[in-house]
């Protein structure tokens, strides 16, 4: 078999080991440095499919091996972060594992996404790479934006957003995906206006304005469906 087969592979690999690190750093306290393992991840995740339409090597054992990986890197990872978040703010015991919804629907929803046909030009539910850049930089949401930052952290409301982001992986909602079949703006005025929202809440705020991103993205979303029903 030749080497250039096994590139796709080795980068997918790279994602996984990226959520393994991830996960050893958040076990020992270091819980906003999730945000920066899933944001490797991702760059990995995209550069596997990149390299193998590239190369022309795609194939069955790595589609799913990239499902494995991103249900650690986007699954385990980002639930592990919600469950540390909740277990150092309550007392109550049990609650902490409430916010453990989310791997166990990440994986449903990377199941099914290799089985669905229908998201050849866009998602249908929240993609587990979105997810898991929302819940990992909550943290730098709540330092920058201190006046939010209490409810934010509390650990009620992060098993609310645990188990509302988890439902939204499994919803028959069409989300955009910045997927260009041509570079037109009459055809791509939403990605585009995806791009620019995420350029400016990022240079303003840093990762703190990913969460703000992954919202506007659920936003646009809906309102293009709403436009292209009219």
């Amino acid at each position: 078999m030749k080497i250039k087969s096994h590139i796709p592979n080795a980068i997918t690999l790279l994602n996984l080991l990226s959520g393994v690190i991830g996960i050893i750093w958040v076990i020992n306290g270091n819980i906003v440095s999730g945000a920066y393992f899933i944001i490797l991840a991702a760059v990995f995740d995209f550069f596997d499919g990149f390299a193998a339409r590239l190369l022309n090597v795609q194939g069955e054992l790595g589609k799913q091996l990239d499902s494995l990986a991103d249900l650690v890197s986007f699954g385990v990872l980002p639930g592990l972060i919600l469950f540390q978040m909740a277990k150092v703010t309550t007392e109550i015991e049990w609650l902490p594992y409430l916010t453990l919804i989310v791997p166990l629907l990440s994986a449903v929803r990377l199941a099914k996404f290799n089985l669905d046909t229908r998201q050849s030009d866009k998602f249908i539910g929240l993609p587990t790479p979105a997810n898991a850049l929302f819940i990992s930089t909550l943290p730098y949401f709540a330092i920058k934006w201190t006046w939010v930052g209490t409810w934010v952290t509390s650990p009620f409301f992060l098993v609310v957003i645990a188990w509302v982001f988890a439902i939204l992986l499994l919803v028959e909602l069409p989300l955009i995906a910045l997927k260009f079949k041509s570079y037109s703006f009459a055809d791509n005025k939403f990605r585009y206006a995806l791009l620019l929202i995420g350029l400016a809440l990022i240079l303003l705020f840093g990762l703190a304005g990913i969460p703000v991103l992954i919202l506007a993205y659920l936003g646009l979303s809906v309102i293009e469906n709403g436009m292209s029903t009219e």
